[in-house]
């Protein structure tokens, strides 16, 4: 191994908030029988690294992936099949679900996640391979499922493009969640696809609070570009939606209210809503997140989680892992509802995404025989 990758790894080792991101630690892979520790000599050499912790670069890395889209059968998910452009995420928001999925890459799903970053260079040719099959059903397809499409590095990769044109001369529907502003790039594709009723453009806004946004999710655009955003693609007849997830207790709850307001009075016309899960290593990143920023409530915070996870961290069965159970859950989906009714945010605006213009193009040559006739 060169140096330079020692280097990096003995970096990772050292615990604490890295300027401009979200996990305040890296732990072992779940699957490793071994793990490596910081150790104090006796000497301060901890606190002397500790002092003055060095920055994570992001590098990427080839996925040599041989299929585009990932299927599920999970019942509380609103669709079976979805594009991810990229495993990792630079957006660093220290809550995200898709962390321990790293852990499968032999990748901590801690600092790793949001430092080493994968990406597929051959997205949209694997996609139409896919969607040639014979016996291919059209259903809506999800973008944004595990890893935000949007992410920093796709300025320059342009993978999620490459995946909406594709789609596009299919005819496919799809359905997009992000926490970038970046989505307006392709506000050209997403606008010729919502006059075919072939897209919705969800957007994830967490906070209003741009402090809270600063060190909750580092590298997302901040609430106020989101916003702007949603009215952009709304004045130009892209249905939109307002996601606020996740909710976490004595964190941004109290806030829910006040986002569906702002999403109202951008033109979104659907709204939910996600408390917050801390599945397999996220539980441990999330409590020395909070420790580390905000120790005087993180108690409170961690007890009403549990609360509403029947007494434990996190309860995965499929019929509460998204809302919750116990009065706290009741009272953030009652909370939801009557604002939702009151902002019109639970309204369908016309039909659902249409699936039947689904129409693989011609290949080259293709179709040719014909002209003899």
């Amino acid at each position: 191994m060169p140096d330079g990758s020692i280097r990096a790894d003995a970096s990772s080792l050292l615990e604490g908030a890295r300027k401009g991101r979200g996990a305040t630690s890296n732990p072992a892979v779940r699957f490793d029988r071994l793990a490596l520790e910081a150790f104090d000599d006796g000497w301060q050499t901890l606190e002397e690294a500790f002092a003055e912790l060095p920055p994570l670069a992001t590098t990427l890395t080839r996925d040599a992936a041989r299929s585009a889209i990932s299927w599920n059968s999970s019942p509380d998910i609103g669709f079976d099949r979805a594009v991810n452009p990229y495993r990792g995420c630079e957006h660093g928001c220290v809550y995200c679900y898709a962390r321990p999925s790293h852990a499968y890459l032999g990748l901590s799903p801690g600092l790793d996640f949001e430092t080493r970053l994968l990406f597929k260079p051959d997205v949209g040719a694997l996609l139409e391979k896919e969607l040639r099959k014979p016996g291919y059903t059209p259903r809506p397809i999800a973008l944004g499922s595990n890893t935000d499409p949007y992410q920093p590095v796709e300025r320059r990769m342009k993978l999620t493009r490459t995946i909406l044109e594709v789609l596009e001369r299919f005819g496919h529907p799809v359905t997009i969640v992000t926490k970038s502003a970046g989505v307006l790039r392709d506000r050209d594709i997403l606008a010729r696809l919502a006059e075919r009723r072939l897209v919705r453009v969800c957007l994830s806004v967490t906070t209003l609070d741009p402090k809270l946004a600063r060190i909750l999710e580092p590298r997302a655009a901040s609430p106020e570009r989101r916003l702007a955003a949603l009215r952009e693609l709304s004045d130009a007849g892209i249905p939109t939606a307002l996601l606020a997830a996740p909710m976490i207790p004595a964190v941004n709850d109290m806030e829910l209210e006040r986002l569906l307001e702002r999403a109202a009075a951008c033109g979104v016309t659907r709204a939910g809503y996600v408390l917050l899960r801390l599945p397999l290593e996220i539980a441990g990143l999330f409590e020395d997140w909070l420790r580390e920023h905000m120790p005087d409530r993180a108690d409170k915070v961690l007890s009403l989680v549990r609360q509403t996870r029947g007494g434990r961290v996190y309860d995965s069965d499929f019929a509460q892992r998204m809302s919750g159970t116990g009065p706290y859950a009741e009272m953030l989906a009652t909370r939801f509802r009557i604002a939702a009714r009151r902002l019109g945010l639970e309204k369908r605006d016309g039909a659902e995404l249409d699936c039947s213009q689904f129409s693989p193009p011609l290949l080259p040559g293709e179709g040719r025989q014909l002209d003899l006739f």
